[in-house]
């Protein structure tokens, strides 16, 4: 096996895998488990992808920790105690690379070098990678764990570059520990990272505006510390849990309430609203009735429901009215807090809603507006990502068809977000067009499907294999179809759909029929002898 970084002047690597995140981890650990030759890049200097970058006051998981951990060892289920049910950055980076040096997957990865072309060599049947050293590495298969949120992009107004204070982006967070104390602080953006960091420092800042564009339905994450008793049950219901993951409708240990509202009276309906309030996490959102994601008075209901919520919680109703959507609830991912809404109950916090007063543009001393200029020693921008397709336009990916930018410049098309035609050997882990969910569930049943695909071939004694344009169609149109039947599809306003990237098509990125469809389409693409691929 292939320990050191390998370049154009020795015989091709069977499989770079570009990412050390989640997925690119389980992808090296799958890969540990062969008789082929393989190496990761990773831009970081670390593993951890979202959770090595993202390090920001606040940053702590949404799916609960023991849904989002590995499943291929009980023995390291035995040797990690996850402390809180939805860790915080630091628990979940020291788990990684505890993973990471357990299987000793380290040596296999070279940090600190981004990707910068890759080209697909039709005679010689491999890719050429280049790396932002100079250095290039030739491989028979390329596996890219790049991520769906690993592209941080900044606010489309001028003079960024020119203030004079400190600025950072939450998906681009220095190691360095920030000194909050008594600084004036703008946060932009009130997406999850925005939620999480406006609450972390909250009652450290002398002051805070923040800069709202759209608001979000946010609701309680309800954390707390995993007892000894928890513990001693995850580990004996270790298979079973991750059956039942494996087998849920998005990889959540949430899954739809299985009542027609229909056949429930308001007050039930309220009352079960109620359970889920208290409740952990996504269950608002995946432990809730199906209905609420399809119908739209029962979705305006449930909104209803928590607009009252939201009220009780903030002292000034003329405030409370900027922080409540106007889009229903799971049209766009909502964030899940602790004690956000109530920051904007203390004196040295202030909101600025965009809608009705822009920022026109960032000055050297703060942000200017039509209302005036505002003085900041810290400027935080939580504005997001160029999601999903993001990584992928900033590498430039040549195969048989051309770029991979522009044959995906009107919106992603794949075989279930695993390939493209015009780039055989090139596969995607939780690619575009595959589902949305609890990301390693979803990436570790990607994995094995591409895994599958590789040994397909190799079982073959085949050098090439390629998505199939006529499955490209099928599954492309079939994503749309599922699309359709939602209230995400009525608004569009997620960054599923590239709304918050400029000059990018507005088109549907994901996939809405969960894990269970994705893992039923794989199930039919194996029976079917991977007639989805042509192989040669």
């Amino acid at each position: 096996m292939a320990t050191e970084p390998l370049n154009d002047a020795t015989d091709p690597i069977d499989v770079l895998v570009i990412g050390a995140g989640i997925s690119g981890i389980y992808q090296l650990y799958k890969l540990a488990q062969t008789d082929l030759t393989y190496r990761a890049v990773e831009a970081g200097d670390g593993v951890g992808g979202t959770w090595y970058w993202n390090r920001y006051p606040g940053a702590r998981f949404d799916s609960e920790s023991y849904s989002y951990a590995y499943f291929f060892s009980e023995e390291l289920l035995g040797e990690w105690n996850w402390t809180e049910h939805f860790a915080g950055q630091p628990e979940i980076e020291n788990y990684l690379n505890t993973v990471v040096d357990r299987f000793d997957l380290r040596r296999h990865i070279t940090f600190g070098v981004r990707v910068l072309t890759m080209t697909w060599d039709e005679a010689a049947r491999t890719w050429s990678t280049t790396l932002s050293d100079g250095s290039t590495i030739r491989s028979r298969f390329v596996v890219t764990a790049i991520g769906i949120l690993s592209a941080p992009q900044y606010p489309a107004v001028p003079g960024i570059e020119d203030f004079q204070g400190e600025s950072y982006h939450t998906g681009l967070w220095p190691k360095h520990d920030i000194d909050f104390t008594g600084m004036r602080v703008a946060v932009i953006g009130t997406g999850s990272s925005g939620v999480q960091i406006i609450s972390a420092i909250a009652g450290q800042v002398g002051s805070m505006t923040v800069y709202q564009r759209t608001p979000n339905w946010c609701t309680p994450l309800n954390n707390r510390p995993i007892t000894a008793e928890e513990q001693q049950q995850l580990r004996a219901d270790f298979d079973q849990m991750h059956t039942g993951l494996m087998g849920s409708f998005a990889g959540f240990v949430h899954n739809f309430s299985a009542d027609n509202p229909a056949e429930q009276t308001p007050e039930q309906r309220a009352a079960y609203w109620e359970t889920l309030w208290q409740a952990p996490g996504f269950a608002k959102l995946l432990g809730n009735y199906v209905e609420v994601m399809t119908d739209k008075d029962y979705n305006t209901e449930f909104t209803k429901f928590l607009e009252a919520k939201i009220r009780a919680r903030v002292h000034d109703q003329k405030i409370a009215d900027k922080l409540i959507p106007d889009h229903g609830y799971g049209v766009k991912r909502p964030p899940f807090e602790t004690d956000y809404y109530e920051v904007f109950n203390l004196p040295h916090v202030s909101l600025i809603d965009m809608r009705d007063t822009p920022i026109e543009r960032v000055t050297p001393r703060g942000i200017a507006t039509a209302d005036g200029e505002r003085e900041f020693d810290i400027i935080v921008y939580a504005t997001g990502f160029d999601a999903i397709t993001g990584a992928f336009d900033r590498i430039e990916i040549t195969g048989t068809a051309g770029t991979l930018k522009d044959y995906w410049a009107e919106g992603p098309h794949t075989v279930v977000g695993a390939a493209s035609p015009g780039f055989p050997n090139l596969f995607f882990v939780v690619g575009p067009h595959s589902s949305a969910g609890n990301v390693p569930r979803i990436s570790e049943r990607q994995c094995d499907f591409v895994n599958e695909v590789i040994g397909e071939a190799l079982r073959r004694g085949c050098t090439r294999v390629e998505a199939r344009p006529e499955a490209e169609a099928e599954w492309t149109a079939h994503v749309y179809e599922l699309n359709q039947g939602t209230l995400g599809a009525q608004a569009a306003l997620d960054y599923t759909y590239g709304v918050n990237t400029p000059g990018k098509a507005v088109t549907f990125r994901h996939y809405d029929g969960g894990l269970i469809g994705l893992t039923a389409k794989h199930a039919e693409i194996a029976d079917s002898g991977y007639a989805a691929f042509d192989f040669s």
